[in-house]
């Protein structure tokens, strides 16, 4: 596909790069691994390929394309959703905080990335079509090359089918002597786009290696197990509700009649999607993959804190035994940074750590209970008085501080809860020391400034890697890690919701959800329900499992910017961010009065947010392809 933009985007790739060799010199932490490395003058394209060190600068390029999915600005699924709230986000956030607001339209778009994905397809096709060329490698070392960009170019196009849906496939580029009307290109059916997808990913891990040997140089780079698991993703993704059977998008058609949905539910999509997920395992646990454990040299912690570690390490410890794939390009430091609060006391006027990423009070609810069900199901747990003070005992003091008085919220709840999240009275375990949180109006990590602060009294434990240290003066440790785009544990849970969408409740399922489970330190699902649960049956009935499975994953990936997908792959967003984001009334210094619920926003989310708009600008440059449906 050519583009009426050249110009511009010639400008915008010499700004892009004159910024990414500003932060190389000046060797930041957040730098991507791989850079867009190519002269913009196309005629030097030929010379690209003529060695093989210049032709391994055009494979980093194409990786360069990758997003930045740990930074607050370049990643939807962070504070666009329901997930988190900000008393006012700083400028670099600002455009996923208009999306989580609702201010999102056709006429002001926030973090369209249509030309820029676009933009990256072409550098894969000019990759693919002149690697051949290069003189100084062996064929073995180009088929690996080529299936590596095979995989970033049916990944470009996923993530474009993910935010826009149906979307023209660019299998080639056009030539010079295109036409005009020769360019315009319409979109395809979704299906189409998925099976387009698919298949390139096929094509590519044939060639892909099932392991990186060589971990200092190329960790990051695709493998095997990667491939086949965004593969599965991909495919559970099209069998679900947005894509599959979407009565919603029946209307939605190119203009010359064709559809882009099929309002027709179609079963069999569920039983591709298992038999990938299945192959994806194999090939995971082959590798040698498997659910994290800690296990520290020289660490020795009770079993409460080594299973907080277990579950808090998983995310933050780079390439961790159950990590399938992190995003190279993708560092941590600044979202690190904003997840904690002032945690040390004796360095409470260091103002580098901020805490202003606040998870919702609907999150902080959403985990189970201790014995392993929703809080509002469990009968052992005092629902109806959730919200009551209550005093921590010594029993409880690795959990909550002994002595101190919280809500009865905090107390009973799953590891997952006090591993993902920190709240008012929580013990926050780090390298260099245990401590608490204090977090009343005039207490240690209370709002310091006007708008860097936290706003609902929850602080993302989950996010921050357990060897941040705060040092003497102004200074930090931030031990930065890569974006953990998929880990084995969502695999496991793909196959258990793709079986039973399949077929209903069976044993592999549960032995997917449990496996979770136990890591996690609960029960298996029938085991817990049965005992504890007020609807003891749930977990009989498809409807009842997918209800489970859902949570399980919102609770087991939250604050990994999950749960914005997830939201509209099950078309479940028109619920979740239509409700109210609440919080407590973090202003106040004595309990009674902080812990009053708080309404912060009321969202707003519509048939047509489960989609991108397209610019006007891209409708007028190319007239055969049509708005997304309700913009």
């Amino acid at each position: 596909m050519k583009y009426n933009i050249a110009h511009l985007y010639s400008c915008y790739r010499r700004q892009i790069k004159q910024i990414l060799l500003c932060l190389l010199l000046l060797q930041l932490p957040a730098c991507k691994k791989f850079l867009d490395v190519v002269p913009d003058n196309v005629a030097t394209i030929d010379n690209a390929f003529t060695l093989r060190l210049e032709a391994e600068k055009y494979l980093f390029t194409c990786y360069s394309y990758l997003p930045n999915d740990g930074d607050l600005s370049s990643n939807p699924a962070l504070l666009a959703g329901d997930e988190f709230w900000m008393v006012r986000p700083y400028s670099t956030s600002d455009a996923p905080w208009q999306i989580g607001l609702g201010f999102q339209s056709a006429n002001n778009i926030y973090m369209s990335t249509w030309n820029y994905n676009f933009q990256a397809l072409r550098d894969c096709n000019i990759f693919l079509d002149n690697v051949d060329k290069v003189a100084d490698m062996r064929q073995s070392e180009k088929d690996r090359w080529k299936a590596e960009v095979m995989f970033l170019k049916a990944y470009y196009h996923w993530m474009l089918l993910r935010m826009y849906g149906p979307i023209p496939i660019i299998d080639k580029n056009l030539p010079i002597s295109s036409t005009s009307e020769e360019t315009k290109v319409p979109r395809v059916h979704v299906d189409s786009v998925v099976n387009y997808i698919t298949a390139l990913l096929d094509s590519a891990t044939i060639n892909l290696p099932g392991i990186i040997t060589d971990k200092a140089t190329e960790l990051g780079r695709i493998t095997k197990p990667i491939a086949l698991a965004i593969k599965a993703r991909i495919l559970v993704t099209a069998a679900s509700p947005l894509f599959n059977g979407n009565i919603e998008y029946n209307g939605f058609r190119n203009y010359d009649g064709s559809a882009l949905f099929n309002p027709a539910y179609d079963a069999h999509k569920w039983e591709k999607a298992a038999t990938a997920c299945k192959a994806a395992i194999d090939m995971c646990e082959n590798s040698g993959m498997q659910l994290y454990k800690f296990n520290q040299l020289g660490v020795t912690l009770s079993d409460t804190l080594t299973r907080q570690m277990t579950i808090r390490n998983s995310v933050c410890e780079e390439w961790n035994p159950e990590i399938i794939w992190n995003n190279p390009n993708s560092k941590t430091y600044e979202l690190q940074r904003q997840s904690m609060p002032r945690l040390d006391p004796a360095r409470i006027a260091n103002e580098i750590s901020l805490g202003c990423i606040a998870p919702t009070m609907k999150i902080a609810e959403q985990f189970y209970s201790d014995k392993g069900v929703p809080i509002n199901e469990d009968k052992t747990w005092d629902y109806a008085n959730r919200y009551q003070l209550r005093t921590a005992t010594k029993a409880e003091g690795e959990l909550i501080q002994e002595g101190y008085q919280t809500v009865s919220l905090h107390f009973n709840r799953e590891p997952r809860f006090y591993a993902d999240l920190a709240f008012d009275g929580a013990v926050w375990y780090m390298q260099n020391g245990i401590f608490h949180i204090e977090s009343k109006a005039g207490q240690w990590q209370t709002r310091k400034n006007i708008y860097d602060n936290n706003v609902t009294g929850y602080f993302a434990k989950k996010l921050v890697n357990w060897k941040y240290v705060i040092q003497e003066g102004q200074s930090i440790h931030i031990e930065p890690y890569s974006w953990p785009v998929m880990r084995l544990a969502d695999l496991y849970l793909l196959y258990a919701e793709a079986l039973n969408e399949q077929s209903g409740p069976q044993p592999d399922a549960f032995k997917y959800i449990d496996l979770v489970r136990d890591r996690a330190g609960l029960k298996g699902v029938q085991t817990s329900w049965s005992n504890y649960s007020s609807q003891p049956g749930k977990f009989q009935t498809k409807e009842g499992l997918r209800q489970i499975i859902q949570q399980e994953r919102l609770i087991e990936f939250s604050m990994e910017g999950t749960r914005f997908w997830d939201l509209r792959r099950w078309k479940r967003s028109m619920e979740e961010m239509n409700k109210q984001v609440t919080g407590w009334d973090v202003e106040q210094s004595d309990p009674i009065f902080y812990y009053r619920i708080r309404t912060l926003y009321r969202q707003t989310f519509q048939t047509r947010n489960y989609f991108w708009p397209l610019s006007s600008w891209d409708l007028l440059a190319n007239r055969k392809l049509v708005q997304n449906f309700g913009w």
